[in-house]
């Protein structure tokens, strides 16, 4: 599967996040320059994207009143209701509480001429809502075809300005004298209550936990992207293209929610797992970390919570579903060998450039995966600015078990430890399986002697189709299926040799660091 790497450009200088709620405290460090990116790796520099390859990661308006009985005193407006935008062809709105004419009883040219074409009137009629009484001693009575009138007019116009006309008109039989408003404060309404499960409730715990990481190499170029608290000792999970461009001698910062900024600095990063491990230079105290789920344990159809800066707008929280699991998904920057793989979570929460190396959280608020991929729309063009594509439903994420491990990993060591099988395949995408080279490259064998391929009597030609028992289709399927693994694991192995299956168990071994 290809994928558009997804990240974002940013301006001169990023934009302070907003202030949710309280997030770890400590002394900012400086702020970074800005940015650019391309398509294919959006996070980073000078990317570019490799055609039919694996792919990188990823009001109203206010009408004059109308003409209203003497004996019906002026309305006062609701107080705090807000102008809307009128729709197009939408009947205007009148605000039911304003007064006609005054003075003497009308005479016989009563109902009075039309209003001026201001002043749309309803129902067919020449003036307001409605005709007022007679004088002299005839008691005044109600007019029911009136009151149907401004009640067929309320309904029509409800959908521009609210319920406040249509809670007048109901109300006019009950008081005729009218004079109240023709809104109903919120105050007024119950108190809103978030349940601890909610969307809101859960992105209100986990935002203050989440930072914005700006990525600066000594030339000046960089990007943003994503990452969240591991640990109390301010150790910081992201990709490995987030923070690649600074890497090396470039500067690193992690804003958080309460837009307080923090010097970073490289623990660790596996460019084949698409992981790295920061660490805040001065962490402040009381950091959180997000709580860890079980990605084994997902289920297709289960709710997620994505949080990230999209196109450098900082926390930002959006939800979806898990759409699929084991999706294998291949990643690079088109001009090396140098991919990265994984067997990744799909959901159709938007993700976009600058999501990257953000949590997916599931309902209970517990991190299942980390964006870092998105399948680009229109084959990775248009989209956000600089030319990025943006979501179209379509995002994936590492399983949070396969990057907790890589984590620990740099952590303790500050190299990430491959799984292998010994064997170097084929790596062009779809087929009937993964097929073992004539040759490892450079002159080298494609099964390496005593490995752990060649212990199982595997060949070159040999054409694996699964791998435990998940069908393999591809190379890059093959490796993200492996990836999935601890070194020692026991896996077995179905294959196809002119024309005949077989199956073997495989003890894999291990590669510490990345390919050179």
């Amino acid at each position: 599967m290809s994928t558009e790497n997804e990240g974002t450009a940013v301006p001169s200088a990023p934009s302070v996040p907003p202030v949710p709620v309280a997030a770890p405290d400590g002394t900012p460090a400086s702020a970074p320059g800005g940015f650019t990116q391309d398509q294919r790796y959006p996070d980073q520099p000078g990317r570019s994207s490799e055609p039919g390859g694996a792919g990188g990661f990823g009001g109203t308006a206010q009408g004059s009143p109308p003409a209203q009985p003497p004996s019906v005193p002026p309305s006062e407006p609701g107080q705090g209701s807000e102008p809307t935008t009128p729709l197009p062809g939408a009947v205007p709105a009148y605000y039911p509480g304003s007064t006609g004419s005054t003075g003497s009883a009308p005479d016989a040219g009563w109902p009075p001429p039309p209003p001026p074409p201001a002043q749309p009137s309803y129902g067919g009629g020449g003036g307001g809502w409605g005709e007022p009484p007679a004088s002299g001693s005839r008691p005044a009575r109600k007019r029911p075809g009136g009151l149907i009138a401004a009640v067929l007019a309320a309904a029509l116009v409800a959908g521009v300005v609210g319920g406040g006309i249509g809670y007048w008109a109901a109300d006019r039989n009950d008081d005729s004298v009218g004079g109240g408003s023709t809104t109903v404060s919120a105050a007024d309404a119950p108190a809103l209550k978030r349940e601890a499960g909610s969307t809101a409730a859960v992105a209100g715990k986990a935002l203050p936990s989440v930072a914005t990481i700006t990525a600066q190499a000594q030339g000046g170029d960089g990007g943003t992207g994503t990452g969240f608290v591991y640990d109390k000792q301010g150790h910081i999970l992201t990709n490995n293209h987030v923070v690649a461009s600074a890497a090396d001698g470039g500067d690193l910062t992690a804003t958080f929610s309460n837009g307080k900024e923090y010097a970073a600095e490289v623990v660790g990063r596996a460019e084949g797992y698409d992981v790295a491990v920061l660490k805040l230079k001065d962490p402040p105290s009381g950091l959180k970390p997000l709580a860890l789920g079980n990605s084994d344990k997902v289920a297709v159809g289960d709710s997620t919570i994505a949080i990230g800066a999209p196109f450098g707008l900082s926390n930002t929280v959006t939800t979806g579903i898990i759409s699929a699991k084991n999706r294998p998904v291949a990643s690079g920057d088109g001009s090396s060998d140098k991919n990265s793989y994984m067997s990744a979570l799909q959901t159709d929460a938007s993700i976009n450039p600058g999501n990257s190396g953000g949590p997916l959280l599931d309902a209970r608020g517990a991190v299942i995966g980390m964006n870092s991929a998105i399948q680009p729309s229109g084959g990775g063009g248009g989209g956000g600015g600089g030319g990025q594509s943006g979501s179209v439903g379509l995002g994936f994420a590492i399983p949070i078990n396969q990057a907790k491990n890589v984590a620990e990993q740099l952590i303790k060591t500050g190299q990430p430890v491959y799984p292998v099988i010994g064997a170097t395949v084929s790596m062009a995408e779809g087929g009937d399986g993964a097929t073992i080279s004539g040759d490892g490259g450079g002159g080298t064998p494609a099964v390496t002697p005593d490995g752990p391929a060649a212990k199982a009597g595997l060949k070159s030609g040999d054409v694996i189709t699964k791998f435990n028992d998940v069908p393999i289709d591809s190379g890059p399927t093959l490796i993200s299926e492996i990836w999935t693994h601890k070194p020692g694991d026991k896996i077995k192995i179905t294959y196809t040799r002119d024309g005949k299956e077989s199956q073997v168990e495989v003890t894999l071994g291990e590669r510490k660091g990345d390919s050179q």
